[in-house]
């Protein structure tokens, strides 16, 4: 009986854990650059697009493609970034609830 009280206390606690990272991780900020710094893109771990920046510099209307490319790299490089992180950070709280 003992030990399933402890694995229920294991539980609740890793689930309370996991509430406050999933918290944490949608406040957490990651940023990704693409074409030498051209492109900036900031998102949340929970993939939400926060800012974007371009140089202008980076803007030629011949070559509009060629910024399309750039954004689309900078935005999903952030967003796996964010994944990455959110990966890890509940990776964490799992290890609770069986290494604990």
């Amino acid at each position: 009986m003992a030990s399933i009280n402890k694995l229920m206390k294991q539980a609740m606690r890793a689930q309370q854990q996991a509430q406050e990272t999933e918290a944490a991780l949608a406040a957490r900020e990651v940023e990704a650059t693409s074409g030498g710094g051209a492109v900036k893109v900031v998102a949340t771990c929970k993939g939400e697009l926060k800012s974007l920046k371009i140089d202008p510099e980076a803007v030629d209307p011949a070559d509009v493609e060629t910024l399309e490319d750039l954004v689309f790299t900078a935005v999903n490089s952030a967003i796996a970034e964010g994944e990455m992180l959110q990966a890890e950070e509940m990776g964490k709280v799992v290890s609770l609830l069986f290494f604990d």
